[in-house]
């Protein structure tokens, strides 16, 4: 008799993300994928989830589901608590009742103090703002309603072939200008969404063959490429990885005003992933052109 395969639920699959895990999917033939929306599945719905996984066997689920428009979120902070807070417990209780590991990520603005040594996962967590709020209220929930069997990843400046996202934006720009200002004093590692989409990866195949006890990996951990740069340094890399004649300004966070707060520094400390999983991390750099050269 065939062994099953195991289920792997993949929510928020047209996210930056998600798209990467779909596009991942054909190279993980021992696992079974269900990508969903919310045109398939309202998180924020605690009735559709319970019913959407009592219909399935589900052994994983990977949540890329988020709210992430930051500076939007200020006027519409019920739907990011929607999505970003409830929409992540309800996924928690669900895989709960499944037994069900819930991979959940996160982001680095729950961070937002005058730290300037890369953050640890048990540092002080100060957000401002609303997504800030509500994705560490999401980070609580899913370790709070799934415990022993939830993990939350915390990552930054997040990039992609795929969506909308800083570099597609300075390649927009550039060609549209030639000439752009950027913030140079916000300090913070990007993140190449694929490389996290294989990290994700890693974690479930370390789980399913229980090589670490999965109870033992439940927490909070910090995933983003390797290096530390500044939004300015990152466009310049762009465009000179691009070749494109574009002048890049260096300019303060107060001289380009936003509705909500960003982190100053969020330098994330990655030693406790790389060590529970033996996670080799590229560097930005190097991750960077990978992504430019399929754009």
């Amino acid at each position: 008799m065939k062994k099953k395969r195991p289920t792997i639920l993949v929510t928020g699959s047209m996210g930056q993300v998600g798209m990467e895990l779909q596009a991942l999917a054909g190279q993980y033939p021992d696992y079974e994928f269900t990508f969903v929306d919310i045109a398939e599945l309202d998180i924020a719905d605690p009735a559709a989830v319970k019913t959407f996984f009592s219909e399935r066997s589900i052994n994983y689920c990977i949540n890329c589901a988020a709210y992430t428009a930051v500076d939007k979120a200020e006027t519409e902070t019920n739907i990011a608590w929607k999505v970003n807070t409830v929409g992540a417990e309800n996924l928690a209780t669900a895989c709960a009742a499944s037994n069900a590991l819930m991979l959940h990520i996160s982001t680095d603005y729950v961070y937002h103090t005058l730290q300037v040594k890369p953050y640890i996962e048990t540092d002080l967590t100060t957000p401002q703002g609303t997504y800030a709020r509500t994705k560490l209220q999401g980070d609580e929930a899913v370790l709070r309603n799934n415990p022993g069997n939830a993990i939350v990843v915390r990552t930054s400046w997040v990039y992609s072939s795929f969506g909308n996202n800083f570099v597609k934006t300075m390649l927009k720009l550039g060609a549209e200008r030639g000439e752009l200002s950027v913030v140079y004093d916000q300090i913070g590692t990007p993140t190449y969404a694929r490389d996290l989409a294989e990290t994700l990866m890693q974690i479930v195949q370390k789980a399913e063959h229980h090589s670490v006890e999965k109870r033992l990996l439940s927490g909070v951990y910090h995933y983003s490429n390797e290096g530390v740069t500044s939004w300015y340094d990152f466009a310049v890399a762009v465009f000179d990885i691009k070749n494109m004649p574009v002048k890049v300004e260096p300019i303060l966070t107060k001289d380009y005003p936003t509705t909500a707060p960003r982190p100053p520094y969020s330098l994330m400390n990655k030693a406790k992933i790389k060590n529970a999983f033996g996670l080799e991390i590229p560097h930005w750099q190097q991750s960077l052109r990978k992504c430019l050269h399929l754009l």
